[in-house]
């Protein structure tokens, strides 16, 4: 783009005979040239699409995240888009490619800011990029709303950033409060050498020792490995009573696989993160293992989805009905539960509903909005879905939006985190919820 724009420079300044806009033309080059630092931004009125940009891995170990992300972005874009847009706007989606490395995700980023105009929003974020990319993000002032679960996020302010999934080490400690419930004593932790994985490590062992149980083994997994049958031989032969265990794209399958076979044929126990409540996975480890093992075998935390009522409803039948353009993703059904797909559908509406209060799509000047919609404020009708709250805004009202994630509560680090529940899959693949955790539980872990 920088090189076109160069090229053109000597026939625009023969052909143009506006000097106002020759010059707009030609700071668009330079904005380009300087990778974003002019922004990209979405203003108010009518024009293009609005694009929310999914920023997030695509190819790579963890390629499964990237389309969980979209497909939020795709059903909650279709129902504001079916709804009357924003402020005279459609709005649509883009994804961006970190291939879960912030050598790759911070150029991309740039590229990003660069290229797409009418930028609203960001979403994606994961740890594998976050801490590379969200300064950027913050510093062209654009609203994000990330999956990183980093504790660093949980006590550095960035103004435009924003989470509504638990930081791991919440999720750490829900892993072994699950298995305190199951009556498990000797641990075992099996985690993907990607940082999203690694971050889980030590928190569990904090908790693990804090519950008064035994790590028996604890075994980082190369995820470009093709292999692991090391890693399962000392899984197995320390006799764990279960696996905890984060290892996204081919990882999970081999090495659950390995460890069944030299088992005997018996799949020990395995407790996942949130991010083993995804269609890739499922589609892959059941590959592995057997859907009758792993129904039988396995369960996850996740933050706690409301899977009846008015929010619920809308965003499945969204979700559902773009589910051809998410491609190939085995159990589609499995993104109705997926902490990503849920949450990220929120965060969409929070910011769609933030740009009509404020009266523009520009996130230097709705941002402020999206704690107060997501917070609510006195008096504020709440509402369940994007028509209702643009009706609702259009006709004077507060709002406060509270969706299938459920309602948010954005402290001072725009963090907004909800409750654990325990989820297993049957064995047709379909997300069953078989327990509930209490905040008391998780923080009788902590601080270990």
């Amino acid at each position: 783009m920088v090189n076109n724009a160069v090229a053109g420079t000597a026939d625009l300044a023969r052909t143009l005979k506006n000097v106002g806009r020759y010059r707009r033309l030609a700071l668009a080059a330079v904005c380009v040239v300087m990778l974003g630092a002019c922004g990209g931004n979405a203003s108010s009125g009518g024009g293009g699409p609005l694009t929310i940009a999914d920023l997030a891995p695509f190819t790579g170990p963890d390629a499964a995240l990237g389309p969980t992300y979209l497909a939020s972005c795709f059903g909650a874009t279709r129902a504001i888009n079916n709804a009357g847009g924003v402020l005279g706007h459609t709005m649509a989606c883009k994804s961006v490619d970190t291939r879960g490395d912030p050598a790759d995700a911070v150029p991309a980023t740039r590229q990003m800011f660069a290229s797409t105009p009418n930028l609203a929003a960001v979403i994606g974020v994961t740890s594998d990029e976050a801490a590379s990319v969200v300064p950027i993000i913050n510093a062209n002032k654009t609203v994000v709303f990330g999956m990183t679960g980093e504790s660093e996020f949980s006590n550095t302010h960035f103004d435009y950033f924003y989470r509504l999934v638990a930081p791991d080490l919440d999720e750490s400690y829900a892993m072994v409060a699950i298995a305190q419930q199951r009556h498990y004593s000797r641990i075992a932790l099996a985690f993907g050498n990607d940082i999203g994985s690694q971050t889980f490590v030590q928190p569990a062992i904090s908790a693990i020792a804090k519950a008064g149980m035994s790590l028996v083994d604890n075994e980082t997994l190369d995820l470009h490995a093709s292999t692991f049958r090391t890693e399962a031989a000392k899984s197995v032969a320390a006799h764990p009573d279960v696996i905890l265990t984060e290892a996204l794209g081919a990882t999970a399958a081999s090495f659950l696989s390995e460890v069944k076979q030299l088992n005997g044929g018996t799949m020990i126990p395995i407790i996942g993160t949130s991010a083993t409540i995804a269609p890739a996975w499922y589609t892959s480890v059941s590959g592995a293992i057997g859907a009758d093992a792993l129904s039988t075998n396995f369960v996850a935390d996740n933050l706690v989805v409301d899977s009846t009522g008015p929010a619920y409803q809308v965003f499945s039948q969204n979700l559902l009905a773009e589910k051809g353009n998410v491609g190939d993703t085995g159990n589609f059904n499995t993104y109705l539960t997926a902490p990503g797909a849920v949450h990220l559908y929120d965060g969409i509406n929070l910011a769609a509903l933030s740009m009509i209060s404020a009266n523009s799509t520009d996130p230097k000047v709705y941002r402020p909005f999206i704690e107060k919609i997501g917070n609510g404020t006195p008096g504020a009708t709440v509402v369940s879905s994007f028509a209702d709250g643009a009706a609702a805004l259009k006709a004077g009202k507060a709002v406060r939006y509270v969706g299938p994630g459920g309602p948010t509560n954005f402290d001072s680090f725009h963090d907004s985190t909800g409750l654990f529940e325990v989820d297993t899959y049957d064995a047709t693949g379909q997300v069953k919820v078989v327990g509930q955790l209490t905040p008391q539980q998780l923080r009788a872990l902590a601080g270990g």
